[in-house]
């Protein structure tokens, strides 16, 4: 009896370390697939498809297709919680393309929801997104370069550690991140964490007291200068309706008061709290409200050291600013802060408005 030996769409399969090969011309299908481990599915797909993924990182993989031509990604979200499907969509080997396909989409009477040079996916992007009359997510997108991060800022190190480096440094080096992902139990580690994410956690029905405390032990559990970062549906008011929305959003059956997140945040002691992720196009319309995807990260404070400070002039436009601190900065005039604030305000992207004057301060030819 013989044995037949299934074909691989191409044997152009790389090793670990090589570079990657060069985006491929022309307009690609795009499906993005929840998967609930992605070494596992990306192993298993190697050997179906025949070739290797061309990028892959602890909660992301993508593999290239040349026949058919096909970008297929994977995404660490467990399939009984969202489904399957992540969503479709075509990736343009242009920008002009790509706003041929807008023009003529919107032109047609369908609402686009379009991002510029976003990043996302360890890569950056130009795209724009539509919704199908089954609810299911559609992306339109051009690739502009690859990234070393996902999206956001952040590093891989900050969001799931240097995986790299797991088998050669000691464990404590390493950022500690725990997630927590709505419908599942909120049972937070002993171990503490350098970053925690609350995903849809509070899209479940919870009550305020039960919001104040899953933040308090956040905050307990976080180290000093540790991150937390919410990322789910919220509303403008109180909702009065019950909560039927399409697709996989039909899990959300509770939607927070973004103000009241950001003051509960703020009362729990957590600071430099900002919106990382909010725009004017809501996701739905329930009740009357906008419903938008919000993502808000904030910080458990450095335990100050005050000995190395540093002379800051705020540069306007407004009067005056205050940070969680109780800082204030009045514009135009020298404040004194210490080196250690100055180097979170540099992180949270506000050095542009600060003129920073050292101790010493050396002279030059203004306009030199």
């Amino acid at each position: 009896m013989s044995t037949s030996v299934p074909v691989p769409v191409s044997l152009d399969i790389r090793h670990a370390g090589e570079p990657l090969p060069p985006v491929p011309t022309g307009t690609r299908f795009h499906l993005s697939l929840n998967v609930s481990n992605i070494e596992r599915v990306a192993s298993f797909l190697q050997l179906v498809l025949g070739v290797a993924p061309v990028k892959q990182r602890a909660d992301y993989a993508k593999f290239e297709l040349d026949s058919p031509p096909l970008v297929l990604s994977l995404e660490q979200n467990p399939p009984q919680e969202t489904g399957s499907l992540n969503h479709l969509g075509f990736r343009f080997s242009s920008t002009s393309d790509l706003l041929n396909a807008q023009n003529r989409i919107e032109a047609a009477g369908i609402a686009v929801q379009r991002e510029e040079g976003v990043e996302c996916c360890y890569a950056r992007q130009t795209k724009f997104w539509v919704h199908d009359p089954d609810h299911r997510l559609w992306e339109f997108y051009v690739l502009e370069g690859d990234l070393e991060h996902r999206g956001g800022g952040q590093t891989l190190a900050q969001m799931v550690g240097d995986s790299t480096a797991c088998d050669i440094a000691p464990a404590m080096q390493r950022p500690v991140l725990w997630e927590h992902r709505m419908g599942t139990e909120f049972s937070i580690p002993a171990t503490a964490s350098d970053q925690i994410r609350l995903r849809g956690s509070f899209n479940v029905p919870v009550s305020d007291a039960e919001v104040k405390r899953i933040l308090r032990l956040c905050f307990e559990n976080l180290k000093p200068g540790g991150q937390l970062e919410l990322h789910m549906l919220t509303c403008e008011q109180p909702l009065a309706c019950a909560i039927e929305l399409p697709g996989p959003a039909a899990y959300v059956k509770h939607v927070p008061v973004r103000t009241r997140l950001t003051r509960g945040l703020t009362e729990t002691g957590f600071v430099d709290c900002r919106l990382t992720t909010f725009r004017s196009g809501a996701c739905f319309q329930l009740d009357g409200q906008p419903l938008r995807e919000t993502r808000i990260v904030a910080i458990k404070p450095l335990v100050h050291m005050e000995t190395d400070h540093v002379g800051l002039v705020y540069r306007g436009p407004f009067s005056e600013i205050r940070d969680d601190y109780g800082h204030v900065w009045r514009r135009g005039e020298l404040t004194d802060c210490s080196a250690r604030r100055w180097d979170e305000l540099k992180k949270t992207g506000f050095e542009s408005s600060f003129t920073m004057i050292p101790q010493t301060s050396k002279f030059r030819q203004c306009g030199a």
